[in-house]
């Protein structure tokens, strides 16, 4: 079972993973919460787009870009508050 997931070394700690191989290429899919104190952190790396994915638990290494991007609530900003991030990645050929 799939825990931790890294985003250029970032380590985000998920709730959901699933993984496939579409159109001969891996997508990783995974659900993770964010605290108000990580939201800035998390959506500025998010802004980046792509992205050097490590998936420990499966040994996976690659280069991805982001599919699909959600969250339930949009103001991270307000103490005390939790939102649930929804991520697609798709790996990259190189």
């Amino acid at each position: 079972m799939v825990t931790a997931i890294y985003l250029d070394d970032y380590k985000l700690n998920v709730i959901d993973y699933d993984e496939e191989i579409k159109n001969g290429l891996l997508l990783v899919k995974v659900n993770f919460n964010v605290t108000t104190e990580e939201y800035h952190d998390v959506t500025t790396l998010l802004y980046k787009g792509i992205f050097h994915l490590k998936v420990p638990d499966q040994h996976i290494d690659c280069k991805v870009n982001i599919q699909e991007y959600s969250t339930s609530i949009t103001n991270l900003y307000e103490k005390e508050q939790i939102g649930l991030f929804r991520l697609t990645l798709c790996e990259i050929e190189e």
